[in-house]
């Protein structure tokens, strides 16, 4: 497929960045229904404000993950690479980290619970992966490993084999099948944090699986000849999620639920 959409005069639209354009709709839709439909932890008033800012914090630390975890000697040779973003490398664990920082730093400010309003973030955040993934497979990066299965895709700038088309195997399990899994943990778990740590445990392993169909990214390529780079970060996801699942049972045992950061009067309230 050409990675170019639509063509005019010298401006090019990209699928890639069109793929961001509908993943950030679809949570800041997903979001706002969650927040009216919990009454808060923030009124929707502040969602303009809170998707700018998410969006800004997926980029930037998407971008520097790429640029430090993988392709660290290159961007140093060529510093101004590190903007080309239309070329792909966006780190997901980048941005991961980015968000979390970031919400962490907003929801202090406003004095809003962290995990509450992590919760409808991880939910939100499942279409965004999606169309993120798709994105990359319209670009023709992040290609999976050679196969000689019937739906194996020729990318035009990864030689004459085919290859797993690993980036769909990824859109299809870290979308849909994870959304389902965080909708049923949403409806069953009144805890706040439950949501977000079936994400991380949840597209932690998802990722892991799948990425032994694809190929090894250089210059990491496999970490001691075993796992890739993103299955390691995978592994650390997988872990934090279930830290976090410990830490909610001991505090619903004890009947203290922390929220991590203490709401301010009136901030749970939703817009009339």
């Amino acid at each position: 497929m050409d990675p170019v959409a639509l063509r005019i005069g010298p401006l090019e639209v990209r699928w890639y960045g069109l793929m961001y354009v509908l993943g950030f709709l679809a949570a800041a839709m997903i979001l706002r229904a969650e927040l009216i439909r919990k009454g808060g932890p923030v009124p929707t008033s502040a969602l303009p404000e809170m998707t700018f800012k998410a969006i800004l914090a997926v980029l930037i630390g998407g971008r520097l993950g790429h640029v430090i975890i993988y392709e660290l000697a290159y961007y140093l040779r060529f510093p101004l690479e590190v903007f080309a973003t239309w070329h792909g490398g966006l780190s997901f664990h980048g941005g991961l980290i980015g968000l979390i920082v970031a919400g962490w730093i907003w929801c202090k400010r406003r004095r809003v619970p962290f995990l509450a309003m992590a919760d409808p973030v991880a939910l939100a955040a499942v279409p965004g992966i999606m169309f993120a993934k798709i994105g990359n497979f319209i670009n023709g990066e992040l290609v999976g490993r050679v196969t000689d299965l019937p739906w194996g895709v020729v990318f035009p700038h990864e030689g004459p084999l085919a290859r797993h088309p690993s980036q769909l195997y990824e859109a299809l399990l870290e979308g849909p099948v994870l959304f389902f899994i965080l909708w049923r943990v949403r409806i069953k778990s009144k805890i706040p944090g439950g949501v977000l740590a079936a994400f991380l445990i949840g597209y932690g392993a998802l990722r892991f699986l799948v990425e032994f169909f694809r190929q090894p990214e250089p210059p990491t390529g496999l970490v001691l000849g075993l796992l890739t780079m993103g299955q390691i970060w995978c592994l650390g996801m997988v872990v934090g999620g279930i830290i976090l699942g410990f830490y909610l049972r001991s505090q619903k045992t004890v009947g203290d639920i922390h929220p991590l950061v203490k709401p301010e009067r009136g901030c749970a309230s939703s817009d009339p």
